[in-house]
């Protein structure tokens, strides 16, 4: 399971502008702001990021690390664990598993459990119900070693929300690396990626 909200693309105007520097060619600038607030690229603009972007390295293209993305993302931790592969010129914040694993009780959504074959489940459902016990032991004891039993007994299957920020640069290495990857999470973050403005233009590069 994965789940991608509030999606902000930001600075796309200032990373266009940036791009025509070198050549001081800021006057055959075309793109505007339409009726509802979105900056759309012009015919010229188009020209020249098309231009920067198939040049072939990502030098000829640095404009792409001034457009920033930030959205939540929920996964489960096995995905994490992939993902933080990408720790170049990407952030995130997020939810706390060590302040915050006993807070509330462990419930079924927690977990990404949607795979699962049917007898599979069951055994998993009767894990999370053991999980709960713990949890409720250590709310009542308040033992470091009751808390090391919830942090060493969580399944990779646990779901955490992390605030993102990244640039289109990361999502172009993202995009061509995960699309057919053997996860179908991946899948879903490749589909969000391609659904971000002028990714035709600016992130599918290589098809």
């Amino acid at each position: 399971m994965l789940k991608i909200e509030r999606i902000s693309v930001m600075n796309l105007e200032n990373a266009v502008r940036g791009a025509r520097n070198p050549m001081n060619s800021w006057a055959k600038s075309d793109s505007f702001y339409d009726e509802n607030g979105n900056y759309v690229l012009g015919e010229n603009d188009i020209s020249l990021a098309n231009k920067l972007c198939r040049a072939g390295t990502a030098d000829h293209r640095k404009f792409l690390r001034q457009i920033f993305v930030s959205m939540d993302i929920t996964a489960p931790l096995y995905w994490w664990k992939e993902y933080d592969t990408y720790k170049v010129a990407t952030v995130a914040n997020s939810t706390s598993t060590m302040h915050k694993i006993h807070s509330k009780p462990f419930e079924m959504s927690d977990f990404s459990c949607d795979k699962l074959t049917p007898s599979s489940l069951e055994i998993f459902k009767k894990y999370v119900s053991d999980m709960e016990n713990v949890r409720l032991k250590y709310v009542e004891t308040k033992e470091k070693s009751d808390w090391y039993d919830l942090i060493q007994l969580l399944p990779s299957s646990y779901n955490q929300m992390r605030t993102c920020t990244m640039n289109y640069e990361n999502l172009i290495n993202i995009y061509y690396s995960r699309r057919h990857h053997k996860l179908d999470e991946w899948h879903v973050f490749c589909d969000v990626i391609d659904s971000l403005p002028y990714a035709d233009l600016l992130i599918k590069i290589k098809d």
